[in-house]
């Protein structure tokens, strides 16, 4: 018997498409007979892309809404990961199993071992970098390019409604009491070159955690890799047979 739809959300900048269709995951998971539930974050891909700040508050309800009654598997990177546990720790129900990738200590307060509380700025780094494309280091040169697919300008709705993304109020935080709701089994996937890392401050923190970690792999990387792709399926027990 297949085995429970499969949730995939993407990070911040892409889409279901670029993520999650393009590098294979979606005729992966159909070979071994499990149906996709593809979304698009608030301001990304096909969905609606508001240049308030405020509309992106609850945007992990908007994933919330496309779910089934039944339990679904699921599987996020980077933002998309944070939303999920997110969701996971306050509708527990809802999940089966999940894999998160391109998160560690990044998402975790600075007061248990990670370095969350430092992201404010560099979150408002990154938003400037797309919101107008210049960037003064490597990796904001990577946000600032994100936007670029469909050469939008400086000050143009794509890049507005991304850089809107990133400063909404209220961002909900995975504090340690958030993170020990996240009661569902969950496989946390890192690169060893990923500025997320390391991967032990959050691991430490989800009651039932298993850790892989990706060789050789940057955050940018991680959603082609085959380690990934092997990692995911092998713990979703979606391997074609």
């Amino acid at each position: 018997m297949p085995g429970p739809d499969v949730l995939l959300v993407h990070g911040f900048g892409t889409s279901f498409e670029a993520t999650w269709r393009h590098n294979g995951w979606v005729d992966l998971l159909a070979d071994a007979g499990r149906r996709v539930i593809g979304v698009d974050l608030l301001g990304h891909g096909s969905a609606p892309k508001p240049t308030d700040p405020e509309a992106y508050r609850d945007l992990e309800d908007r994933i919330l809404d496309e779910l089934p009654d039944e339990p679904v598997d699921a599987v996020g990177f980077s933002a998309g990961a944070m939303a999920l546990l997110w969701l996971a720790a306050h509708h527990p129900q809802r999940f089966h199993r999940i894999v998160v990738a391109g998160v560690g200590a990044n998402v975790v307060p600075e007061s248990a071992g990670g370095t969350a509380d430092r992201s404010g700025d560099r979150a408002g780094r990154i938003a400037e970098a797309v919101r107008t494309g210049v960037a003064d280091d490597p990796e904001l040169r990577y946000f600032a390019d994100l936007p670029e697919a469909g050469k939008p300008g400086a000050g143009s709705p794509e890049r507005e409604a991304l850089a809107a993304f990133m400063t909404r109020p209220d961002r909900r935080r995975l504090t340690p009491g958030v993170l020990a709701g996240v009661t569902v089994p969950v496989l946390v996937a890192l690169g060893d070159r990923d500025f997320a890392g390391p991967a032990a401050p959050l691991v430490d923190l989800l009651p039932e955690a298993t850790f892989r970690e990706l060789r050789g792999v940057d955050h940018f990387a991680t959603p082609k890799d085959f380690g990934f792709l092997d990692a995911a399926l092998d713990f979703l027990d979606a391997q074609a047979h």
